[in-house]
């Protein structure tokens, strides 16, 4: 990038900007999101009046209505971001670190010595006796620490947000504090364009930038499940992100709500997120989402009275509808002090209210840093493991999530339409929503499909990926919180009592984490739909849908059955069926290389047996094709089937020709020079067969020539 470019990119983003805060007051709908936080933070002069002022150069770049007070301010602003994106860009240097000795967590392997590798990007370890080598993508780096010195060096801890934890034992303490300095700076940029995804292209060329962006149509899904249609209608009040800028631009509401009703409910609910469609059952069955009113103790507004009793009426089989708050019921009462809190049921008729007790982010946070810290202890014995396993009561959050979510479907599958909500309606009711449908619709359960509900229910209505991965320098570290990483751990839950019902894999799971930590596809980018076309990100990044399907087969369930005894999913979640995700949490137990997925052995042995019986066919072909040339058609050659199994089989040693047929001898007919099947070529093809099977993470030769690999690589990041 060049200094040029960086300078007008800064200008053109700032005459955006001052456009807007000229023409316009701030306005306060709670935390700012994406370029509306760098707008917040350029203040409004009032009583200054606007001029406008044109560069003299022949760029000829208008401020319209700019203020004249602000000029100062917005060319220091500029003059600040383009010294910051230089800064990043050319003054790293990379380093290179001998004789350091790689530290695993169960410390069972004796360290190997190498040299440690610091690029923009990664952190490479290559070992020197073995020349393997270890990959760590930067922005999976969650925490890096300087322990006590020791006799051998100065040792720096790396934890990954993926769950590995190693440590590197430097030599010199200055190289160690140099890579420690380097390291937390690189691993969190302070703005969101020096994000991995901006700057990464794939080393396969044949992958597409487009490729994935175009598949999902937020209007396809909807007309899916037969929407629009006389219940619900598609309102374009929000097509410029004006009602609700963290909702998507397309929002499908009761068709019997008019456009005044939907703006004064949007009024009463915080962030303006107002009830809107999420999904639409076959039987009618509604299910949306919303945030908490702003009713405080008495407040009430008609206007969102009227839009709750439209959404009652697009469902004529009942009588009523339920609402669930998946909040703890003494959080949402301490929310009321705050003027927001919950539905009255007595402003709001024919609705049934109930309560669900998932906690808040902050309970989730902390319970995934408990969890990590028992991952992580050394040689624990069983109680202490089980201990702290029930202490951080990340399996008792699990299975809250999973059964309000259970609830919601049931209720939903009977007939009635659920409207949910927490306080902000981008985190739990984004986990409840998407498991439900996930349980009433098998298309949720396919690759693809998989893919649409995280769009619809996380991507479109407004999870903020980069405040709760924490992407950046300037994430608040109270916003962090494993939201998605918990919907991923309920699927897999799923997975495991229903293991035919899904076409992807653990290792389908396991990806999506570790890709939405790494930032190297722009998907999980910005905190909603509006921040990702503010940045371009489908212009700019490639997606991850993208690499799935040019990878499609990784992903596959080798044990997937579309059939209709799955089209409703109905987990059994009691206390003994919620389990551990091992896969996840302590893949890297035996070392740096993480455990090898049961499924991933079951696809390949899937391949391997189709591979052998290909080869089979073909065998039988050349067999009875050898059979016609030796002239023994007519006698005893081919043994006939016998249930199945040895229609391959043949008697070549009891071959023989009529008396009054010249008897050819075997080998002249091997070396004949008009005959095809030569010898050589005969013993080519019966050895061509694959006829043992490694595991996968055993295998360092090629199987066919036994030509041995030049060197291993294991990358525990998320790069191609």
């Amino acid at each position: 990038m060049s200094g040029e470019s960086v300078m007008w990119d800064a200008v053109k983003k700032a005459m955006e900007l001052l456009e807007d805060t000229a023409l316009e007051p701030i306005i306060d709908k709670g935390e700012p999101s994406g370029l509306n936080q760098r707008r917040a933070s350029l203040p409004l002069l009032n009583g200054d009046s606007p001029s406008k002022c044109k560069m003299s150069s022949s760029d000829g770049i208008d401020f319209r209505k700019l203020r004249a007070s602000m000029y100062g301010r917005v060319i220091s602003w500029i003059n600040e971001s383009v010294d910051k994106t230089f800064e990043e860009i050319h003054t790293f240097k990379e380093m290179k670190i001998e004789n350091v000795r790689l530290v695993f967590r169960n410390g069972k392997k004796k360290p190997p010595v190498g040299t440690l590798y610091l690029t923009t990007t990664h952190l490479i370890f290559v070992d020197a006796e073995s020349r393997k080598e270890t990959w760590i993508t930067l922005p999976h780096i969650g925490q890096v620490i300087k322990l006590p010195l020791s006799t051998v060096g100065a040792p720096l801890q790396i934890r990954c947000k993926t769950f590995l934890s190693v440590t590197f034992i430097i030599v010199k303490e200055r190289d160690c504090h140099d890579l420690y300095v380097s390291l937390t700076s690189l691993c969190q940029p302070v703005h969101i364009e020096g994000l991995y995804c901006f700057h990464y292209t794939p080393s396969r060329s044949l992958i597409r930038r487009s490729l994935g962006w175009y598949q999902f149509d937020i209007q396809a899904e909807y007309q899916r499940f037969g929407v629009p249609n006389q219940y619900w209608s598609l309102t374009n009040l929000n097509k410029d992100y004006e009602l609700c800028d963290t909702y998507p631009k397309y929002l499908y509401a009761p068709s019997g709500a008019s456009s005044a009703v939907i703006i004064g409910s949007s009024k009463f609910r915080s962030k303006g997120r107002f009830p809107v469609l999420s999904y639409l059952h076959s039987n009618g069955a509604a299910l949306c989402r919303c945030s908490q009113p702003l009713s405080g103790f008495s407040a009430r507004c008609l206007e969102d009275e009227q839009l709750m009793a439209s959404i009652l009426q697009a469902n004529p089989r009942t009588r009523f509808m339920y609402v669930v708050d998946t909040r703890p019921r003494i959080n949402a009462m301490a929310n009321r002090a705050a003027g927001k809190g919950y539905e009255n049921e007595a402003h709001y008729s024919d609705i049934k209210f109930m309560f669900f007790g998932i906690e808040n982010i902050h309970v989730m946070r902390s319970s995934l840093n408990k969890l990590s810290e028992t991952c992580e202890l050394k040689d624990p014995s069983i109680n202490t493991f089980l201990n702290g396993l029930q202490s951080c009561g990340w399996l008792r959050h699990i299975k809250a999530i999973l059964d309000t979510s259970h609830w919601v479907a049931t209720s939903m599958e009977e007939g009635f339409t659920v409207l949910v909500h927490c306080s902000d309606g981008w985190d739990r009711t984004a986990q409840v929503c998407a498991i439900a449908a996930l349980l009433l619709d098998p298309f949720y359960r396919t690759i693809h499909g998989f893919q649409a509900l995280i769009e619809k229910e996380w991507l479109a209505f407004g999870h903020k990926f980069t405040d709760r991965c924490g992407f950046l320098q300037t994430s608040d570290s109270k916003e962090i919180s494993p939201v998605f990483g918990q919907f991923l751990d309920c699927i897999w839950q799923l997975t495991r009592q229903f293991p035919t019902a899904f076409q992807f894999s653990e290792k389908y799971l396991i990806m999506m984490h570790d890709y939405l930590y790494s930032c190297q596809y722009g998907t999980f980018i910005g905190n909603c739909e509006k921040d990702r076309v503010d940045l371009r990100v489908s212009e700019r990044t490639y997606s991850l849908w993208g690499f799935v399907s040019a990878n499609i087969n990784d992903f596959l369930n080798p044990f997937y059955l579309n059939d209709k005894e799955n089209q409703i999913l109905r987990p059994d979640l009691s206390p003994s069926n919620i389990q551990f995700w091992r896969g996840l949490y302590c893949r890297f137990d035996s070392g740096i290389e993480s455990v090898e997925p049961v499924n991933d052995i079951a696809l390949s042995l899937q391949d391997q047996t189709a591979s052998l019986q290909d080869h089979v066919k073909f065998l039988k072909k050349r067999i009875i094709s050898l059979a016609g040339m030796l002239g023994s058609k007519k006698e005893e050659g081919i043994v006939p089937e016998q249930n199945g199994v040895s229609s391959s089989v043949m008697r070549l040693s009891k071959l023989t020709v009529k008396e009054d047929t010249k008897k050819l001898d075997v080998d002249s007919v091997f070396h004949s020079e008009c005959d095809p099947f030569s010898k050589s070529q005969l013993e080519t093809e019966l050895n061509s067969v694959a006829v043992t099977w490694k595991n996968i993470g055993e295998t360092t030769e090629c199987p066919s020539c036994q030509t041995p690999f030049s060197q291993s690589v294991t990358k525990v990041s998320s790069t191609d």
